[in-house]
């Protein structure tokens, strides 16, 4: 983007695409109220007065709206803002956006509406990319989480920390500047500052690995033979018909994949059975199934209980035992009712359903691990990259101040840990890593 798009008044539609009740027609900048002053049937409309009226284009009635006109700074964007609220046919919507594009406005590009937001300062960055992740949450949970950065609690703790950095920083800076006036600050308080510090920023990371699972979801792969019933189990935790299932091995021959929101977003796979296979199809499908379960979360591995676990058995679940896995015997409604049960075993019939509840217990057990409900915080990977090079940083101050190295030389490195929280935070950021965090929004948002 250039700076004349910067200034550039933006229109573009914000709800989705599709049959519905309502849609609504976004502009920003300053030509918005110019804009609608020459497309709607009322004229010198004022800022916070929702007015109702015509779109009108060539003295022609195009649909009946609401509008909602904000001045700036009071506004999403910080810009002056109309929001246009028309029935929400594909067709109602998209005529009356052109009607506003052929009166002045160009077409936003994605997330340029948030973009300007955080360019004037309504928004800090972690703030902006809250936004996105509440759009394209998964879940209730994590887009409850998400809420919590758009409020800016990770920025309110990030700039907590850079105040505490600052503060030693301002004390060194002011010892070896006016050293007859000011002493340099002891290797004592230095020490006991930086490990409090990196404290609070293990704090923040403490739930990285917790805060990617959330936004991506767990995978979960079912991994065993041919015709142990693994089409079967999948359907049933579906509790659709989506797999083939018959009595011939190798019927799965792809990776079926499946969502369930079970408070954590599961991707649930779906495997061909793993075996020697000369047939070419069966085998790309058998080694996709290798992948899956490699890159799987957790495993799901099914045996015949009615024949007992054997050798191919084992040979595959030597393949996944150093994975997170769940042992299910399935069709164990064929044992015999006085069969001595390993409790190491999950055992399951996908028929009676014996086991379902236990197994789908299991599974919620094992994603709640992930679980952020009781977390504080919630971070993306290059918010989680800033935060660990700004840690780096104050561990290579916090080891020269055990040292009792140059007080000027430990500076430098706080001014590195500045900078990165600068950088999470958005005050300082290069055009490339800005625009590739608004590329990932969608138009109008």
């Amino acid at each position: 983007m250039n700076i004349n798009q910067e200034f550039e008044t933006i229109a573009a539609i914000a709800t989705p695409i599709g049959t519905g009740g309502v849609g609504v027609i976004r502009i920003s900048g300053d030509d918005s109220f110019q804009i609608i002053d020459k497309i709607f049937s009322k004229k010198n409309i004022q800022a916070g007065k929702i007015e109702h009226g015509w779109i009108v284009s060539d003295n022609k009635k195009i649909d009946e709206v609401i509008v909602l006109p904000f001045k700036n700074p009071n506004s999403y964007t910080g810009e002056d803002v109309i929001e246009i609220h028309c029935h929400g046919g594909i067709n109602v919507v998209k005529n009356v956006l052109d009607i506003v594009l052929k009166n002045g406005a160009r077409m936003a590009e994605k997330g340029e509406f948030t973009k300007r937001a955080f360019l004037n300062k309504k928004m800090d960055l972690s703030q902006a990319e809250a936004v996105a992740d509440l759009i394209h949450a998964k879940t209730k949970d994590f887009a409850k989480l998400s809420a919590k950065n758009l409020s800016g609690i990770l920025g309110k703790k990030t700039k907590e920390i850079r105040q505490d950095i600052f503060n030693v920083l301002s004390k060194i800076i002011a010892g070896i500047d006016f050293p007859e006036d000011v002493a340099e600050p002891e290797y004592e308080y230095i020490i006991e500052e930086f490990e409090k510090i990196v404290s609070k920023i293990d704090e923040i990371l403490s739930s990285a690995n917790s805060s990617n699972i959330m936004r991506q979801g767990i995978k979960i792969a079912i991994v065993g033979k041919p015709n142990v019933g693994k089409s079967s189990l999948f359907n049933t935790l579906l509790n659709v018909e989506r797999a083939i299932v018959t009595d011939i091995a190798g019927t799965t021959r792809d990776v079926i994949k499946e969502t369930l929101d079970w408070d954590v977003a599961i991707t649930l796979i779906d495997t061909a059975g793993i075996r020697d296979s000369e047939d070419k199809v069966e085998e790309i499908g058998i080694e996709f199934s290798k992948q899956s379960a490699n890159e799987a979360d957790l495993i799901l591995f099914l045996y015949d209980a009615s024949k007992g676990m054997n050798e191919d058995d084992k040979a595959i679940y030597e393949l996944i035992k150093n994975k997170n896995n769940i042992i299910i015997a399935n069709k164990s409604d064929l044992l015999e009712e006085n069969f001595k049960k390993d409790n190491n075993i999950l055992y399951l019939s996908t028929v009676t359903k014996q086991g379902l509840d236990e197994l789908k217990e299991k599974i919620k057990q094992t994603s709640y691990n992930f679980s952020l409900e009781d977390s504080e915080f919630v971070t993306n990977n290059r918010q989680q990259d800033c935060l660990e090079k700004c840690r780096t940083s104050m561990m290579l101050a916090l080891d020269a101040a055990k040292e009792h190295q140059l007080q000027d030389l430990i500076s430098i490195d706080l001014k590195s840990a500045l900078l990165y929280l600068d950088e999470l935070t958005g005050e300082v950021i290069t055009d490339d890593i800005l625009n590739n965090i608004f590329d990932h929004f969608c138009i109008g948002k």
